[in-house]
């Protein structure tokens, strides 16, 4: 084979390109057809085990166990994958009877996996295949088969893995959620073993993470000079200093921003005479610091505001946050 590259035309290479993507396309339309009571079967099957699904294949078929195995585990049914002729030198004692072996193999006559087929169903466990061959020897040792069957690879000489292997994986899609459904796994329990993802952010992330607190938060009395809580802002940093009841435990009774200030401006107000509480803000919108932080970004949205204080059950001051804070924690 020349190691020379070929130059092909740019029309022939795209026409080539779509004919893979529509072979690949219509082979996941035909496995939606041929769905139906064996597919039903193999979610119940699982669903009934009280241990784990076990993945195992050779090859390309290797390749997509292992991101089945991943999607299983990441939606609610514990899963692993375990490579065939590694499970047939020690890796096998790690299967129970209590598990599910789910092999892939699209001829379904693959030496490694029926090589240790005997041994799970001996150890009790059970066995769904998903093979192109209905009569292939690991579809007739199988409880539950699923016909993952191709017309034709997208490869111009029908050899290499292609289609098959694209509807191996959308065939593993479907049954991980319908599994994942059946289960009632929600966007919470999805958060749960994704933390370090956006939605595990968004989901597990609390005001109380990522809010300001202590000294980092502004405030100042309601009987201090407006020149006062400027000062107090400045110092801060977050644009807007809280207003708190002189002598009342840190209980928020007003806020003051840099829209606040404007005003202020506009209206000729002396600062160095008038008091913070005749200008500020009454009753702010406030968050607990147990909310969501997305809850706080949702609220800010919603509001049309920058900044947000944060408040006990008592409406006593606890923290504070703004866009940043939530940008920083990657919330937004």
């Amino acid at each position: 084979m020349s190691s020379a590259p070929i130059a092909a035309a740019p029309a022939h290479i795209l026409e080539l390109a779509r004919r893979v993507l529509e072979i690949e396309a219509e082979a996941v339309r035909a496995l939606a057809d041929r769905l139906g009571d064996d597919f039903i079967a193999a979610v119940g099957l699982v669903l009934a085990s009280r241990g784990r699904v076990i993945v195992s294949g050779v090859g390309k078929s290797g390749h997509i166990g292992r991101k089945f195995a991943a999607t299983l585990a990441s939606t609610g049914t514990p899963a692993y994958f375990v490579h065939a002729a590694e499970a047939a030198h020690g890796d096998l004692g790690m299967i129970t009877a209590d598990d599910v072996l789910i092999a892939l193999s699209y001829s379904g006559s693959g030496e490694e996996l029926l090589k240790i087929v005997p041994l799970i169903k001996r150890q009790g466990a059970r066995l769904i295949a998903i093979t192109g061959n209905p009569d292939s020897p690991l579809a007739r040792e199988a409880d539950v088969h699923l016909d993952g069957a191709i017309r034709e690879e997208a490869c111009p000489l029908n050899l290499a893995p292609t289609a098959s292997t694209t509807a191996a994986l959308a065939l593993s899609d479907a049954l991980a959620v319908a599994l994942l459904d059946a289960r009632g796994f929600g966007a919470d329990d999805f958060a749960r073993s994704h933390p370090g993802g956006a939605l595990g952010r968004r989901l597990l992330t609390h005001v109380s993470d990522v809010m300001r607190s202590g000294p980092a938060v502004p405030r100042v009395a309601e009987t201090a000079l407006l020149a006062d809580a400027l000062m107090e802002m400045t110092r801060a940093g977050m644009g807007m200093t809280a207003i708190i009841g002189d002598g009342d435990g840190d209980r928020i009774i007003g806020i003051y921003t840099d829209g606040d200030l404007r005003r202020s401006l506009a209206s000729g107000c002396n600062f160095s005479t008038a008091r913070v509480a005749d200008v500020m803000s009454r009753g702010p919108k406030t968050i607990h610091p147990e909310a969501l932080a997305v809850e706080a970004a949702e609220m800010m949205e919603r509001l049309r505001i920058s900044q947000l204080l944060v408040a006990d059950r008592e409406g006593r001051l606890v923290g504070a946050l703004n866009h940043h804070d939530l940008m920083l924690a990657k919330v937004i």
